[in-house]
């Protein structure tokens, strides 16, 4: 009989991540989440938005742009996630707070919750930490707790809930800095984490500085196309636009942009 070869365990998935300038963000921050998945799916992302997921500030949220910071929660476990483990000191069972001190300007904070909401991903102190840390916005598919204090934060928090119910109750954090899923996408540590009054959309760091240009470009010419509709035209030929219309709104562009009415 063939001796079978060794068992070797599976190496851990890595992936090395581009750095996104704080330039880009700027400009990622100012574009529509409807451009930015149109020309995600273009080149093969399907589904790059947090769905489920709404801002406690409604349609006042802050738009925002910054790089991922993860975390990934599993169900507590009565005897480890007790009141004890919320120390004066880092403490290994209470990860949460060890990564809220190890976030940096320009990141978002995003948490796997499992899309549970029975129990707080975090409140308003940590969340307020965050702030005042440089983060740009915290994000959960699960719960926060205090949200009337949140709502007032001009502060991005995205969740699919609110509940009064500790974290402890049905929360471990597990790991920082992994891969995750949060409301059924992939996250992974750095990409670009893009929010707007509608919706919250994943961008891998990869693409950010190729879809800034292509998606300025895009909310441009869209605005050109519904100033036209506005004014009546049909949408044949015009939206998507026929290269005679694209013409149309570079010969419109070259003249000053003039009043359209």
């Amino acid at each position: 009989m063939t001796a079978l070869p060794p068992v070797t365990a599976t190496p851990p998935c890595t992936r090395t991540s581009v750095a996104v300038d704080d330039a880009v963000l700027a400009r990622l921050a100012g574009i529509s989440s409807g451009s930015l998945t149109t020309q995600l799916y273009r080149r093969g992302l399907r589904q790059p938005v947090l769905v489920g997921l709404k801002p406690l500030q409604g349609a006042r949220v802050p738009r925002f742009a910054g790089r991922a910071f993860t975390m990934r929660m599993i169900p507590a476990r009565e005897d480890i996630d007790t009141y004890a483990t919320l120390t004066t000191t880092p403490n290994a069972d209470n990860l949460q707070w060890v990564g809220v001190e190890q976030t940096l300007p320009g990141q978002v904070m995003v948490v796997d919750s499992r899309g549970d909401a029975r129990a707080a991903s975090m409140g308003h102190m940590l969340v307020t930490r965050l702030q005042q840390r440089g983060v740009k916005a915290v994000i959960t598919d699960g719960a926060f707790r205090d949200g009337s204090e949140l709502a007032q934060l001009a502060f991005p928090t995205w969740s699919a809930g609110v509940t009064a119910t500790t974290r402890l109750s049905y929360h471990h954090v597990a790991d920082l800095n992994v891969p995750i899923a949060c409301a059924g996408v992939a996250v992974y540590p750095g990409d670009v984490i893009h929010g707007d009054a509608d919706n919250v959309t994943v961008v891998p760091a990869h693409l950010a500085a190729e879809l800034a240009d292509v998606c300025e470009a895009q909310d441009d010419l869209e605005a050109y196309l519904a100033r036209r509709v506005v004014r009546g035209e049909p949408l044949w030929g015009l939206y998507p636009p026929s290269e005679a219309t694209r013409a149309q709104y570079r010969e419109w562009v070259a003249a000053g942009r003039p009043a359209l009415d």
